[in-house]
């Protein structure tokens, strides 16, 4: 997520989103058009005038990104990853330009930190190592590896420090370290340069101006340092030393060994053009001077001592820019890195754990150079762990150098060896030697002061050592105490203690006037009013106005500077008592540690007893609170039982009113509901009325259709009927005129022989019957084929058309079933009706079903008669009776037939087939009113009985048409 908002107007101008996981670095192109934002997983190339996303590089999750970044005056964009391998791209295209060679030797770096050159033609990288890779991306080379000084472990920053002079090629890269500390080293010479920061004053992250004037560092404890360039590197940018050399000889000039070479700032002086002549050769003369002194006075840098003190005496000090440049070419520091790092890499000194405690500083800076400066000391010699006013001594230089603690330390070592020559002999008395000679240099230039001194009982300890152990400190300003050192450092260490006499010589008047020795100690730990200048210059006087015997150079050696590569052993101190007390401080440390630990044991009893005490009368406080507490709450608990108790009584009395309430809201519910399933089922059985209603009238509409249906099928029958009937008389005259004559014949043959053919007759009367049989099936089967073929196809249609009324009747039924109940006992009687008047028809039926017999008439003759078929009701069957054929003799052609149901039929009316059906004739009905009226209540129950009957009719037909089979009529006597 990348928020870009406007410098002047402090507003948002787009909010940029693509990214997961937390920025880590953007990187704007020289046209400032396109920005590349980098986090672990990704980075995406934006458009700054859009702010639109053009690209975004996806890799694999075991692979993270380190940084993504244009290249300076290039369009190439250059990627680098976890596994070191460096990818160059092109922003256009964004295709692959080539890949560095990831380096097969060596320790694996894991870079972290790059950094590329104006002209981006070098590439530094460094990571989890002290060693440097840079890279020509030109050649796509790797061309060295350089390894920084052990302190650096990793490399968190690196920035090329830009000249104005070199085209873009920066030769000075500065690495920024795991301890805070920003070396600055040339890639070319390998050589350190200047360093920034320290380990108590650490930075966290550092950038340097365009310009290269400025470097920019934000330290540990949250502050902005913003460092000179020119004033870190001038010493680096002093002019070189002159090229003129001197030559100068003895008496001798043939003597090469003698001829010495100086370097000096004059300008070289330059032969005149030759016009022709010879020139001559001139010698350089050497100044005057011994050469010994020469020498003394060279220093390092170029510098000359004589002149420095020249330019000191003429101004009073040294120019404040240059005055630690000149301090360190007096001092001639050696810089030794290497043996001041041993001694820093031990860590704090146990004698200075707790130097806060002592010498409390505000600046935590200044109390941890201190501290760290004091313990390099102390781990240098033994002694400095128990001198107790070395802080004392080494507190303004700490200030002076606190962004270089090296300095500091050999600075501080300078001094200790030099100007505080012979001060731990007496230890860890104060150093009387030193004191006397003070004493004396006072007593020969101020006899009257001295004695009011003596007078006043004050000694050289207090007069001069408050001076001495805090080096002017506290008596003069920052100011005129860089001026007095100014001077020291510029003279014999005996300057020093000329410089303490001197400052008591011009304080004389103040003196004087003091009589306490509270008075006096006051004075020389606190700032006075005094012309250092004054000073200094009474300090010159007794340089060279002292005499020789009392004069302490005689006692001081000369400066002695610190050699290079390791420091000197430093043992002018009496070692054993340096040792005992050591001895015995440790002793009395652990003493004092047991102490404190039985001391902390005691307090943490009397603390445990303190504690237990406390918790017993707390308890029974407690105890006694929670008794009264115990009654209140149960006074309260009463009270509030009691008010629960009026409470619940009000809620059963609400209670009660509520179950009233909701008691007479259900009775209303209830009757409401009631009323709703009155009118419902109301509506439903009025509905189902109508229903019903519906289907009577469907119904009856299909009876009445059936009716006419079967009218004309009867119709047709009838005229079918006719056609048999004559067919039928056909056949009979036919017949009847062959048994006239048979008959005849043996009416004849039966008068003459009556008996003997009695036997015969039975004979021609079962032959008769057969002929009747063969006769009554040829009629049958010409009367029923197609009739019964077609009425069976019918009652077949009737059937299946009634078998699809009886399923949407059942549909209807299942419906209608709760009312067809409730209608039940109304239709009972209905159908008790209806069926006694089916049982009636039955009886009837089987009345006329019982046969017809002849009887004989008394007209003169035997005259065979038949009846008339007995009328049903009964619909035709497939199995009907066979016709009874009945022979009268009457008269010829007089012979009449009458077909029966069945040949027991009795009490009814003959009939002539050949005789016309009047109105009132017993023609064959059929009743289809029979049984319908139990449809309008159970069509079922009446269909189911109707089939029955049909069954029972079937069965009852059969019987009578076996019976009419196998009977014959005869005449009950023959007329003569």
């Amino acid at each position: 997520m990348n928020i870009l908002s406007a410098a002047d107007t402090k507003q948002l101008v787009s909010w940029m989103r693509g990214h997961e996981g937390a920025v880590s670095s953007i990187s704007v192109h020289s046209s400032g058009r396109y920005a590349i934002t980098t986090s672990l997983d990704t980075a995406q190339l934006w458009d700054l005038d859009t702010f639109q996303r053009k690209r975004k590089l996806n890799i694999r999750q075991s692979v993270g990104i380190q940084r993504v970044f244009f290249l300076p005056l290039s369009n190439t964009i250059l990627s680098c990853f976890s596994d070191d391998s460096i990818f160059a791209w092109e922003s256009d295209t964004l295709s692959c330009k080539y890949q560095l060679p990831v380096p097969d030797c060596g320790p694996r770096i894991s870079y972290k930190a790059f950094a590329v050159t104006r002209d981006g033609k070098s590439l530094a990288a460094g990571g989890r190592s002290n060693l440097l890779h840079l890279w020509c991306l030109d050649s796509k080379q790797l061309v060295r590896v350089i390894q920084m000084p052990t302190q650096v472990r990793t490399v968190r920053q690196l920035e090329f420090l830009p000249d104005s002079f070199d085209g873009g090629a920066s030769q000075t890269l500065g690495v920024l370290s795991q301890d805070g500390v920003m070396r600055f080293i040339n890639i070319h010479t390998c050589k350190l340069l200047f360093h920034v920061g320290s380990h108590d004053d650490a930075i966290n992250a550092v950038t340097v101006s365009p310009s290269g004037r400025h470097v920019v560092a934000i330290m540990d404890n949250g502050s902005i340092n913003v460092y000179s360039v020119q004033s870190l590197t001038q010493e680096l940018n002093r002019p070189p030393p002159s090229q003129v050399a001197v030559v100068s000889g003895g008496e001798a000039r043939q003597d090469l060994s003698n001829l010495n070479v100086k370097v000096r700032s004059a300008a070289v002086q330059r032969p005149a053009k030759s016009s022709g002549r010879r020139t001559q050769a001139k010698m350089l003369r050497p100044p005057t001077g011994s050469v010994t002194e020469d020498k003394e006075n060279e220093l390092p840098a170029g510098l000359n001592k004589k002149r420095l003190v020249a330019l000191l005496k003429a101004f009073g000090e040294y120019p404040a820019k240059y005055r630690m440049f000149v301090w360190r070419s007096l001092l001639c520091l050696p810089e030794n890195h290497a043996a001041y790092s041993s001694l820093t890499d031990k860590g704090l000194h146990s004698a200075y754990l707790t130097l806060h405690d002592k010498y409390p500083i505000k600046s935590h800076k200044l109390q941890r150079g201190l501290q760290r400066v004091l313990s390099a000391l102390a781990h240098w010699a033994a002694i400095f762990g128990e001198v107790e006013y070395l802080p004392l001594v080494a507190f303004p230089f700490v200030k002076l150098f606190q962004n270089n603690p090296l300095l500091c330390f050999e600075v501080v070592a300078t001094v200790i060896v030099n100007w505080c020559q012979h001060w731990f002999e007496y230890f860890p008395n104060p150093p009387l030697n030193i004191l006397s000679m003070a004493e004396n240099v006072l007593a020969h230039h101020d006899k009257e002061l001295l004695q009011h001194l003596l007078d006043c009982g004050i000694t050289s300890q207090v007069y001069v050592w408050p001076l001495l152990e805090t080096l002017f400190s506290e008596v003069l300003t920052r100011d005129e105490w860089l001026r007095l050192f100014d001077n020291i450092f510029s003279n014999h260490p005996s300057f020093l203690l000329m410089a303490c006499v001197a400052y008591i010589i011009c304080c004389r008047e103040p003196l004087l006037i003091c009589s306490q020795k509270q008075d006096f100690e006051y004075f020389f730990h606190h700032r006075n009013n005094l012309d250092v200048g004054a000073m200094i210059k009474e300090a010159y006087r007794l340089m060279g106005g002292t005499p020789a015997d009392i004069h302490p150079r005689t006692m001081l050696s000369d400066f002695t500077p610190l050699t290079r590569g390791q420091y000197p052993i430093f043992n002018h101190y009496p070692e054993f008592i340096v040792e005992y007390q050591s001895r015995e401080k440790e002793r009395i440390r652990l003493q004092e540690m047991e102490y404190l630990r039985e001391r902390q044991e005691v307090s943490a009893l009397r603390a445990d007893f303190v504690r237990r005490q406390a918790e017993e009368e707390t308890y029974y406080a407690q105890q006694e609170l929670l008794q009264k507490a115990e009654e209140q709450r149960r006074n309260i608990l009463a009270q509030e039982e009691e008010k629960l108790t009026q409470q619940r009584a009000k809620l059963a009395a609400m209670k009660r009113e509520l179950k009233v309430k909701e008691l007479q809201l259900l009775d209303a519910t209830r009757r409401r509901f009631l009323k709703h399933q009155q009118d419902l089922r109301a509506t439903q059985i009025q509905r189902l009325d109508q229903e019903i209603s519906r289907k009577m009238d469907l119904r009856e509409q299909e009876t009445a259709a059936a009716v006419q249906d079967l009218e004309v099928r009867q119709m047709e029958m009838e005229a079918q009927r006719k056609r048999l009937e004559q067919h039928l008389l056909k056949e009979q005259e036919r017949v009847g005129r062959n048994v006239e004559e048979e008959l005849e014949m043996r009416m004849r043959e039966a008068e003459r022989e009556e008996a003997r053919y009695t036997g015969l007759l039975n004979a021609a009367e079962t032959n008769m019957q057969a002929m009747e049989e063969s006769l009554a099936e040829a009629c049958q089967v010409g009367l029923e084929s197609d009739w019964q073929k077609e009425l069976v196809q019918r009652l077949q249609q009737v059937d299946a058309e009634q078998e699809r009324k009886r399923e949407r009747l059942a549909e209807i039924h299942g419906q209608t079933q709760a009312e067809e109940e409730r209608l039940a006992d109304t239709m009972r009687d209905v159908v008790g009706k209806k069926w006694d008047d089916v049982m009636s028809t039955r009886a009837q039926l089987q009345e006329q079903q019982q046969p017809c017999w002849p009887s004989a008439e008394t007209d003169g003759r035997r005259q065979p008669t038949m009846r008339p078929p007995c009328s049903t009701t009964a619909l035709p069957h497939r199995h009907s009776p066979a016709p009874v054929v009945s022979v009268g003799t009457k008269g010829p052609g007089d012979l009449r037939f009458n077909c029966a149901a069945t040949p027991k039929q009795t009490g009814t009316k003959l009939m002539c087939l050949n005789s016309s059906s009047p109105s009132e004739s017993t023609s064959t009905v059929f009743s289809l009113d029979r049984g319908r009226a139990q449809l309008d209540s159970s069509e079922r129950e009446l269909l189911k009985e109707i089939r029955e009957l049909r069954q029972k009719l079937a069965a009852r037909g059969k019987e009578g048409s076996s019976a009419s089979s196998q009977s014959v009529h005869t005449p009950s006597s023959v007329s003569q």
